[in-house]
């Protein structure tokens, strides 16, 4: 295969990761494009590209780092939650935002993400580290949970809490969802299926979205109720008993997004 048949096959990628990196598709192809002439000028980085994606896109973070100046993103259309996306990755600091897209987005390896920002890997790491730090922090909130059993109630409560968001309420029925909402609508609800009095999560959560449009994770015994192809089915679905770090990871990602809706 030829080196541009094999740069082309990577270039969709680059593409969709300068336009994360920089918040705009007109601003991340000027930088693949810069780097795609480099590239034409240099031969021996023009041939360091027959090894695959890593190369590619540290020709790409060099021409990056070197010019790169934050700048309002230039008025791209984007989706509500694209746009919610967009708006947190442009409240983390740039080296933060490179190592937590390289590893997330792109799915690099810590180690192929070192190459590309020529740094050690354990430097990577605390910038991912950081960048959900930051994340978490622009995404606090305040958390209802529905859920029957006290114990696991306490246990959610204890894993929001530390995550920084405060809980406005937890309920064991429909009703006394619904009462928590008539006082303070929540930026997340945590809710389980089947709840104390017969009644269902699923209605409770229906009656909440009703009034406003809500992040939900779904933390259940009874995942096949809500995987019947009969209604609209969650992206967020926790199976108890659960790992606590599935379900920190399922917040991070509504909250990041401020959807139900992963990337």
């Amino acid at each position: 295969m030829s080196l541009g048949k094999r740069v082309a096959e990577h270039l969709p990628f680059l593409r969709r990761y300068a336009r994360a990196l920089t918040g705009s598709q007109k601003t991340g192809d000027t930088y693949v494009t810069a780097t795609l002439e480099a590239a034409l000028a240099d031969d021996e980085l023009k041939a360091s590209l027959e090894n695959g994606r890593v190369p590619l896109y540290r020709a790409f973070n060099k021409v990056w780092a070197s010019s790169y100046t934050e700048a309002e993103p230039e008025g791209d259309a984007l989706t509500g939650h694209e746009a919610a996306a967009q708006d947190h990755l442009g409240r983390i600091t740039p080296l933060n935002r490179q190592a937590l897209l390289l590893t997330t987005l792109e799915d690099f390896s810590i180690a192929d993400t070192a190459t590309i920002m020529d740094m050690k890997s354990e430097d990577v790491e605390s910038l991912i580290k950081e960048a959900v730090r930051e994340i978490d922090d622009e995404s606090a909130t305040s958390v209802l949970i529905i859920e029957d059993e006290p114990l696991i109630s306490m246990q959610l409560e204890d894993l929001v809490t530390s995550l920084g968001h405060e809980v406005c309420g937890t309920a064991a029925t429909r009703t006394q969802a619904a009462e928590v909402v008539a006082n303070k609508t929540p930026g997340l609800v945590l809710a389980d299926i089947q709840l104390a009095d017969g009644s269902s999560g699923l209605d409770a959560v229906d009656d909440i979205l009703a009034i406003s449009s809500v992040p939900v994770i779904f933390i259940t015994a009874y995942p096949e109720r809500l995987l019947t192809g009969t209604r609209p089915e969650p992206t967020y679905l926790v199976t108890k008993p659960f790992q606590e770090e599935t379900v920190r990871t399922a917040i991070s990602q509504a909250l990041f997004f401020g959807s139900s809706r992963p990337l």
